[in-house]
């Protein structure tokens, strides 16, 4: 059976003990159905094989060769990862577009005796759904964004908000980004397409009947962009906005970014970046800085001089939707700080 998808979360998806992706590893590494595991029908190298012999010998040598590969997979993903479901076991298989390669992975599947279903227009249906999702279709839940400079702890007082059950998207935290020249996480970012996957089911999850929180973002975190429909929402907002003394916010950056802390020539070569952006004698007392493993006091020379003037600039594009100031004396206490935004929360909605 083909099952369509019609929404990104479709609730037909728990139906299934498992979602299977049989696209090679790469594809998967790019973007997957959430929950889906890889078993490949055919690998990377395998593909380009079956591929070039399609276009340089003949369709049916393809056919024939790659038949005989998916075979050998199968057999190999039979006898291993599946190797433990049971008769009553359901399988969900998906390849690009729902063609040969999930075709025949869910044919053997089937023959075997478990109950067996296909995505109807594979990969490419959802992510269809993806798209639509982030790029077209507007934000349901009324948008409020909780502005700030650098430092502010604005990432960890949205999510002590969300353990209090307000809604919130994280979108650095599906990013996996800080959103700064040293935001970048030891583990990386996801590509474009598996973080507006993420994004399309944070959505599709909201109340539409309460706000939802939202940190104020440039349109691109790290390598990824922030998807049209999330971002005309976010500019179209009112906004909080928190304000901490530059002292507190180095105390609290120094604490919180302990990876770049352990790493201190990946700090100097983001500070040698900043050169054309810079004096010659700060980017000298930063680097100084680094060199003494003062990080505090690089990081409030950075707050002051490079982040607090360009995030005044973008700012003032949107002191017209700006509703409140939540003045913060410290950031010791952000169970506090989270009390304070959740009484302006209370005045604005």
């Amino acid at each position: 059976m083909s099952l369509t998808l019609t929404r990104v979360s479709d609730p037909a998806l728990a139906g299934f003990d498992d979602i299977i992706d049989v696209r090679s590893p790469s594809e998967y590494a790019e973007d997957h159905l959430p929950g889906a595991i890889n078993l490949p029908v055919l690998d990377d190298a395998e593909r380009a094989r079956v591929g070039t012999i399609y276009k340089q010998v003949s369709p049916f040598d393809a056919r024939r060769i790659g038949g005989a590969l998916v075979a050998a997979n199968a057999a190999r993903h039979v006898a291993g990862p599946l190797a433990d479901r049971d008769g009553s076991w359901r399988g969900l298989v998906y390849c690009w577009r729902g063609g040969q390669r999930s075709g025949s992975f869910a044919t053997i599947l089937s023959q075997i005796g478990w109950r067996v279903d296909r995505i109807s227009g594979g990969y490419k249906a959802w992510r269809a759904l993806v798209v639509d999702r982030v790029q077209n279709r507007p934000v349901s839940a009324p948008v409020i964004v909780l502005d700030g400079n650098t430092g502010s702890a604005k990432t960890a007082i949205l999510g002590r908000l969300a353990a209090r059950g307000w809604q919130v998207i994280d979108l650095e935290g599906l990013a996996n980004h800080r959103g700064s020249l040293f935001g970048g996480r030891p583990e990386g970012q996801p590509g474009q397409k598996l973080f507006e996957g993420r994004l399309a089911l944070a959505l599709e999850a909201l109340d539409p009947g309460r706000p939802v929180l939202v940190e104020a973002e440039s349109s691109r975190i790290g390598a990824v962009t922030v998807p049209k429909a999330m971002w005309r929402a976010i500019c179209a907002a009112p906004r909080l906005r928190l304000e901490a003394p530059v002292a507190e916010r180095a105390a609290y950056t120094a604490a919180t970014y302990d990876d770049m802390v352990a790493d201190p020539a990946r700090v100097e070569a983001i500070v040698a970046a900043l050169s054309p952006l810079h004096p010659a004698a700060r980017i000298d007392a930063w680097r100084a800085a680094v060199a003494a493993g003062d990080w505090r006091g690089l990081a409030e020379g950075l707050l002051r001089d490079h982040y607090d003037p360009r995030y005044l600039k973008h700012r003032l594009r949107y002191a017209g939707r700006e509703k409140a100031v939540i003045a913060l004396d410290e950031l010791r206490n952000l169970d506090a700080a989270a009390d304070r935004v959740e009484t302006a929360m209370a005045r604005l909605t």
